[in-house]
């Protein structure tokens, strides 16, 4: 019997939810250009290890670029984040941190962290979506769960980028010409 508590059950459950997404409308993001990113501090991990990011301290060191995705280890979700991993080099010459967030629990996100991830960005847990849900990054029909929202939040706390489509092409994109502008805008140092 394949229940969703077996195996086989949370495999056919994690295909059916990824072939759902496809046809369920995205998610809006809320924040203004420009509005005020609400602050927050989480569990989180970098290439396997367990840690507390705070977003105000990650803001010290320039833009943040925080992407909300439904689920770890569906095809989309790791698509995704094998894309965010591939850029998170150019980010961090930009000065900018990559962070994704989804209401996966923490060793879930561990593993994720790693695998999708591939050691090149932290993941962060909402697994009450408080935070999902402070960014207007519910999926429209599974409150509790992270549409694909793209964010990119200045040192100032001000939203720089709001980017929802559930297609996970197009975010990384997005975020960069973001930073790119961010970096722009910025004084030579000298």
């Amino acid at each position: 019997m394949n229940n969703v508590f077996s195996p086989r059950g949370r495999a056919i459950s994690a295909v059916a939810l990824c072939l759902a997404s496809l046809s369920m409308p995205a998610a809006h993001a809320a924040l203004a250009i420009g509005a005020p990113a609400p602050d927050f501090s989480a569990d989180a991990a970098l290439a396997g290890q367990p840690y507390r990011f705070v977003l105000a301290d990650a803001l010290k060191k320039g833009p943040v670029v925080l992407y909300f995705y439904p689920k770890a280890f569906t095809s989309g979700c790791t698509v995704e984040a094998h894309q965010f991993a591939e850029a998170t080099p150019k980010f961090a010459a930009m000065g900018a941190t990559v962070l994704g967030m989804s209401n996966d629990d923490i060793d879930t996100l561990k593993k994720f962290s790693v695998e999708a991830c591939r050691n090149q960005f932290t993941v962060a847990a909402d697994p009450g979506a408080k935070i999902i849900k402070q960014y207007d990054a519910t999926m429209a029909v599974v409150p509790n769960m992270a549409g694909r929202i793209s964010y990119v939040i200045s040192p100032q706390g001000k939203v720089l980028l709001a980017y929802s489509s559930l297609d996970p092409d197009g975010h990384v994109s997005a975020a960069m010409k973001a930073v790119e502008q961010w970096k722009a805008g910025q004084p030579a140092k000298p």
